[in-house]
């Protein structure tokens, strides 16, 4: 698999990365053995980019990569979130800028991944309570100590990653992005490309709806947490799985998948931009794969640019709530 250069860094990555969520019970009870032979298989295959976070699984998935990576850890370039605090004090916006967190939570990380320095070390929200400046000016200590190669941010604003750039140049943005979460359309991509900063689209099949497995709300387990977001919701869910019938169409045609077709549709969007969709097993990880193959004709991509446009997925993509901390 050709690996493409990560913004204006140093940093060689395939064009999807794996993102590693799911294998830490974000989505059902999940299989170490499964997921460590999933890591395992997409190096074999040419993915060398892992995404992690301090807070996935409680730690839990940071000790599960460094599992994968021990002895070959010049084979992967490993990009982690902070994570957002849970103690009470934190106050409703659990924003986690302050110096003190971001030092710790990266120290805290290396720790658990068996490592001395992350490739890239990402704040996870933009904390309103503290200064973007305040909370890059922390992360370049982690650089300037060798802890971090490169800093990122994650669901900044435009005027966020202008601000942030002006105390430490900054590798990446990572913000929600499909074709059914189209915010980033709104400036945040030119602000990247404005920097030549890498753009790291995840949820790129909307949690699942571009997956075409979830048809009412009844499809998901109980228990699932997506219960809780708006798109899946009752009148939401219907009406956005009926947005998905020229892409189904064009799947078809090309004897693909919904999720290829979706995942491939990103990648046409630039070589800057870099989909990290989630798998916990091999047969997951595989079927994304075969999107990096699919090349569209100009009359497919307007089709699918006239059937799904921004803003035409029903409901949110967070509860109010979280609406609140993306995007700042």
């Amino acid at each position: 698999m050709e690996h493409r250069r990560f913004g204006a860094t140093d940093l060689k990555v395939s064009p999807l990365g794996l993102g590693c969520m799911g294998m830490s019970g974000a989505y059902g009870v999940g299989d170490d053995a499964e997921s460590l032979a999933t890591i395992d298989r997409a190096l074999e295959l040419g993915v060398n980019f892992l995404d992690t976070s301090a807070s996935y699984g409680n730690g839990h998935n940071q000790q599960l990569i460094a599992q994968a990576i021990k002895g070959r850890r010049d084979k992967f370039v490993i990009h982690s979130k902070s994570g957002s605090p849970r103690e009470k004090d934190m106050g409703a916006t659990r924003g986690g800028g302050r110096a003190d967190y971001l030092i710790g939570m990266c120290e805290d990380s290396l720790k658990r991944l068996a490592i001395d320095c992350l490739d890239v070390w990402c704040m996870s929200r933009i904390d309103p309570n503290v200064p973007v400046e305040e909370s890059v000016g922390a992360m370049a200590k982690l650089v300037e100590q060798g802890k971090a190669r490169y800093i990122g941010l994650s669901e900044a604003s435009a005027d966020s990653v202008r601000r942030a750039r002006k105390i430490h140049p900054i590798a990446s943005l990572q913000m929600e992005y499909s074709l059914f979460s189209r915010d980033a359309e709104a400036g945040n991509i030119a602000a990247c490309r404005e920097f030549g900063m890498a753009f790291m689209a995840y949820a790129p099949l909307g949690r699942g709806l571009l997956s075409g497995q979830f048809r009412k709300p009844a499809d998901l387990p109980s228990d699932d947490r997506r219960h809780d977001m708006p798109r899946f919701q009752a009148g939401n869910l219907e009406r956005n799985m009926e947005l998905l019938a020229v892409v189904e169409d064009i799947a078809k045609s090309k004897g693909a998948t919904v999720p290829q077709i979706a995942l491939a549709w990103l990648l046409s969007r630039g070589a800057d931009v870099f989909p990290i969709p989630g798998a916990k097993t091999r047969r997951h990880l595989e079927e994304n794969l075969k999107a990096v193959q699919i090349v569209f004709a100009a009359d497919e991509l307007a089709r699918i640019a006239a059937a799904i446009p921004p803003g035409a997925a029903a409901g949110t993509r967070y509860p109010p709530g979280q609406m609140k901390r993306v995007n700042v």
